[in-house]
């Protein structure tokens, strides 16, 4: 069974800056790959997405400018460059895929990761 495994989180302080990794249980390099976070009391959201070949990239508004997705192209690792933390940032952050080889927001996702913890203290 195909697995996404994330790594990188921890708790840090406003300013500063984290990078996650999502790793895959098999090839992934054919198919779109995000990042959402969940903070405590609120729905899952969209953070970032990422085309099969990283030409092409999505960010949600609250983080653009801060954060960046990449991959290296064939492989199956992905990663979420967060930079400027904020206390907002504070949540449980998921690798995904989708069917896809382009990311297309709110589009289905075949694969979900376990989640990494980020805490932001101010």
């Amino acid at each position: 069974q195909a697995q996404l495994i994330e790594s990188g989180g921890g708790l840090v302080h406003t300013g500063d800056s984290l990078r996650l990794s999502c790793a895959a249980s098999r090839t992934f390099s054919n198919n779109a790959m995000g990042w959402f976070r969940q903070a405590p009391g609120k729905e899952r959201e969209f953070v970032a997405g990422i085309s099969w070949n990283g030409g092409g990239t999505t960010y949600a508004d609250p983080v653009k400018g801060r954060f960046s997705i990449s991959r290296e192209y064939g492989k199956t690792t992905v990663y979420l460059q967060m930079n400027s933390l904020q206390p907002e940032d504070t949540a449980v952050y998921y690798c995904a895929a989708q069917y896809s080889s382009a990311w297309r927001t709110g589009a289905r996702i075949s694969t979900w990761g376990q989640g990494t913890q980020v805490t932001v203290s101010s």
